[in-house]
């Protein structure tokens, strides 16, 4: 994956992330980045990672979540054969609980 992301541009991106330093920051930057609907988006996929890792099924994800079927095995696709982003945030987030 890094091969896809190894532009300048989302190099620069992937550099600012990591500066990031505190909630406050990070939610600033997002606001400025982002738009609502891009930043919800992204958050409720972080929550369909989280609950398909808890073996919960589409349908009772996408009826607490609102998420499409299609958001869902996105999500799902990228869990089975993705680089692993997202159970290293999960992991994290659940260590911090």
């Amino acid at each position: 994956m890094l091969n896809k992301l190894n532009d300048k541009l989302i190099s620069n991106l992937i550099k600012a992330i990591v500066s990031i330093e505190t909630d406050e920051e990070c939610s600033a930057f997002l606001e400025d980045l982002c738009t609502m609907s891009e930043i919800k988006s992204m958050a409720q996929r972080l929550e369909v990672a989280k609950m398909l890792e808890q073996g919960m099924v589409y349908s009772e994800i996408a009826q607490k979540t609102g998420s499409s079927t299609a958001t869902i095995s996105r999500v799902k696709r990228a869990l089975d054969y993705g680089t692993g982003g997202y159970r290293v945030v999960l992991e994290r987030l659940e260590a911090e609980e």
